[in-house]
């Protein structure tokens, strides 16, 4: 029996081949191939600048420190998400606003997003970090249309939605109304660079923030030194660590680059398959829009009414495993994790919206080399064990 995990990196030869030839450079990190894969990405979204990072975290904790997040700022968020969304903000002592989320789509409710920008804080900025959920992108500029104060700012978090569109049929990437986007290519994203990540933005005095996050907050530019610039000098001006991208990473990133639109139209296809056989199924709806273009879908969600169904959502997923079909749970809400709840206490009352997709939510396969066939055995399966 073939096992289906939910997600799955797509490795070619041509892939490999790129990989072994970086290897044989003189440099295999911090190189031209990384600077090309930035530029590739920058120029796919429409952004001015992008910095390559080694995770996605790392480029999240970039740029709140590039936008100098501290410890009388809010960061306005989804608790539907990974918990490096907030997480970095909070390791800069940033204080977490969670938005319920809208259980249609699994994104932050953007009627609430209003409703807190519309009660300013005493001290400190505001920055929205909203989340574009299985690649289903936030109306972003919305939000900036209800931005008030001028030292708001938005972060995108970005990680599941490289080659969507927003309403206004732009790239998300391309920063027209943030500060900064980040991106994740874990193998489970559309395209991978194995671990990594990438922070875009159109401001100049933030690239060079995310610049100098990522390699210990050294300086070595001389008109920014204050040693006189000699052959060797270098600065650290803060202290951050090494986030750096390989030229291994940059390599399989610009192979993978060259085939994201059939990355995209395969995954769009199979959740059209999944659309088509998942409606006649009573109490169980597609989250993940399909049959939309302008989305490029990174994970298949559905939402699974398991109580009216008399279900237990974990003895569901066993006897899915049993028959081979791998699924998750995305996400897990960031206020129950223990470290949340011990700085703030119990807030599952708080947020019904949030707890009910949570109660409902379920990942089934999706990637690039899965089949008609298989979503057809995940659907079939599915169906069976309801």
């Amino acid at each position: 029996m073939k096992l289906l995990p939910y997600a799955q990196q797509h490795i070619s030869t041509e892939d490999v081949d790129a990989v072994s030839r970086a290897l044989q450079q003189p440099a295999i990190t911090r190189g031209s191939l990384v600077k090309e894969f930035e530029k590739c990405i920058a120029d796919y979204c429409g952004a001015t600048y992008a910095v390559a990072f080694n995770s996605g975290t790392s480029a999240l904790m970039a740029a709140y420190a590039a936008v100098d997040a501290g410890p009388f700022d809010r960061v306005l968020s989804t608790p539907n998400t990974f918990v490096a969304t907030v997480g970095a903000a909070v390791q800069r002592s940033a204080t977490p606003v969670f938005i319920d989320t809208d259980p249609a789509t699994g994104n932050m409710d953007l009627e609430q997003v209003t409703d807190n920008l519309d009660h300013p804080t005493s001290r400190g900025k505001t920055i929205v970090a909203p989340v574009h959920f299985t690649g289903n992108p936030v109306d972003v500029a919305a939000i900036e249309a209800q931005i008030k104060n001028p030292d708001t700012l938005i972060i995108e978090d970005a990680a599941h939605a490289i080659g969507s569109l927003y309403p206004n049929g732009k790239k998300v990437g391309c920063c027209e109304h943030s500060a900064i986007t980040i991106f994740s290519f874990h193998p489970a994203k559309t395209i991978t660079t194995g671990e990594g990540g990438m922070a875009l933005t159109n401001d100049p005095a933030l690239y060079h923030r995310l610049c100098l996050y990522r390699n210990n907050g050294m300086e070595r530019d001389p008109k920014k030194l204050k040693g006189e610039a000699t052959p060797w000098l270098y600065e650290v001006v803060e202290l951050s660590g090494n986030f750096n991208f390989t030229e291994l990473q940059a390599a399989l990133g610009l192979s993978q680059m060259k085939r994201i639109d059939q990355f995209i139209l395969k995954r769009q296809s199979l959740l059209n398959t999944y659309a088509t056989l998942l409606e006649p199924l009573e109490h169980v709806k597609l989250l993940t829009p399909a049959n939309n273009p302008a989305i490029a879908p990174h994970l298949c969600v559905v939402s699974i009414d398991f109580e009216h169904l008399k279900k237990n959502r974990a003895d569901v997923m066993q006897r899915l495993l049993d028959q081979g079909i791998t699924t998750q749970v995305h996400y897990i809400p960031v206020y129950r994790h223990p470290t949340f709840v011990a700085q703030m206490g119990d807030l599952t009352t708080y947020f019904p919206k949030t707890e009910l997709y949570y109660s409902q939510a379920l990942t089934l396969p999706l990637y690039y080399a899965l089949e008609e066939a298989d979503v057809e055995r995940v659907v079939a399966a599915l169906k069976d064990v309801l």
